[in-house]
């Protein structure tokens, strides 16, 4: 594992994680999803099954998105955002 993860965090099995990328507290990474490497995953981010983000992607706190949504590098994701389609 070369990624961290707070112990409140949630990672299913068959998450793929790049290296660097922090996970941090109440935060829940669903089956399938993948996470590219030196990301930043703020406080009670929910990632759900088959979303991918790529590099260097920064998720701020209590951010979702769920299902279909594919983020290429370098995105800025604000706090609070919903992501309910792909972008």
């Amino acid at each position: 594992m070369n990624y961290f993860k707070h112990d409140t965090a949630v990672v299913d099995d068959g998450c793929l994680i790049g290296d660097g990328t922090r996970v941090w507290h109440f935060s829940h990474l669903m089956n399938g999803c993948t996470i590219g490497n030196n990301c930043i995953i703020g406080q009670n981010v929910f990632v759900g099954h088959g979303v991918v983000l790529g590099n260097n992607v920064k998720v701020q706190n209590n951010v979702s998105i769920y299902t279909g949504v594919i983020c290429e590098d370098d995105v800025f994701l604000g706090p609070s955002m919903v992501f309910t389609n792909v972008i």
